[in-house]
């Protein structure tokens, strides 16, 4: 499908069109829609062919085209979204699950598209991402100073970025050194399976300079805490994993006291990757939230007294 500036994104569907109840699943930066692979597998299994998930790549990621550094923006991502489910969800109820920069892309959306957060939302689900203050997080030990962590947070992007402009996809899957030592030393806790710990070289491997660079500016900028008025009464349930440096425990609060009676759960150990290393809660999480949505329709599908009334006269 086609953004409203004219990039292709490449969008994966499982799942009737008629389904009643259609999941939305938005990666995180430097990712791409296979980040969801745990997830996609047991909303089959538990639920077949009752619910529709949709699964796509943002701009500038994975299989969707690559987008000029000044287009690689949060809220061109919001737009993206309100699109795909325009296009491929558009009746219907929706559950939207968010992963760090997808979670801030659930926010623009519903900046962007508050009124469907009344009428069609029920259920979101937030893992490590953050509403705001990204700026004030330091990716270097607390001993070593804010200078280092400062300088560290601002130099890993753009050497990153150096690496894509300088070498090719090939090239970098070869010796993926600086690729590698990111993805274990900032977005895996405790426990990291190898598999994925290669899922996630080959997803930065595979994001340009300009989504490096672009959405790395456009993150230090995000600030979106006081647009969440849009999911109140909107089931809404915030994960963390407990040793997330990208994304840590106290932006995860913040954010869950900005939505009136949302549910917070940190996991022990776990680090930004939810997803993949804590697939297991993840996946229950959302189950809940589509079964809750599925308990809402059923209920509104019930005649009240009154209705009951009106069909027999």
């Amino acid at each position: 499908m086609r953004t409203h500036d004219g990039l292709r994104l490449h969008v994966r569907i499982d799942g009737p069109r008629d389904a009643e109840v259609t999941v939305v699943l938005a990666h995180c930066w430097t990712s791409d829609h296979d980040a969801w692979r745990y997830q996609l597998r047991d909303l089959r299994t538990w639920f077949g062919d009752a619910v529709r998930v949709i699964g796509y790549d943002h701009r500038g990621h994975g299989a969707s085209d690559e987008c000029p550094q000044d287009a690689a923006t949060i809220e061109n991502l919001g737009r993206d979204l309100a699109a795909v489910i325009d296009t491929h969800a558009p009746a219907g109820d929706l559950v939207l699950a968010g992963h760090s920069i997808g979670g801030m892309t659930v926010m623009a959306l519903a900046e962007h598209r508050p009124e469907l957060f009344a009428d069609r939302v029920r259920g979101v689900l937030f893992v490590a991402t953050s509403g705001g203050s990204l700026g004030r997080v330091r990716l270097g030990p607390r001993r070593l100073g804010e200078t280092l962590g400062e300088r560290a947070k601002e130099r890993i992007p753009a050497l990153l970025a150096t690496r894509s402009r300088m070498l090719s996809r090939r090239q970098r899957r070869r010796a993926p050194v600086l690729e590698a030592m990111v993805a274990r030393r900032f977005l895996f806790g405790d426990d990291m399976r190898l598999r994925d710990h290669a899922l996630a070289v080959e997803g930065i491997i595979n994001t340009p300079a300009a989504s490096m660079c672009g959405f790395f500016e456009d993150l230090m900028r995000h600030d979106r805490l006081e647009g969440l008025h849009a999911l109140h009464g909107v089931p809404v349930h915030v994960l963390v994993g407990e040793r997330d440096r990208l994304t840590p425990p106290s932006h995860a609060r913040r954010l869950a006291r900005a939505v009136p009676r949302a549910r917070l759960t940190v996991a022990p150990g776990a680090g930004h990757m939810l997803p993949l290393e804590r697939d297991e809660l993840v996946s229950t999480t959302l189950i809940e939230l589509v079964e809750r949505a599925q308990a809402t329709r059923a209920r509104r599908a019930v005649p009240t007294p009154t209705d009951a009334r009106i069909a027999v006269r």
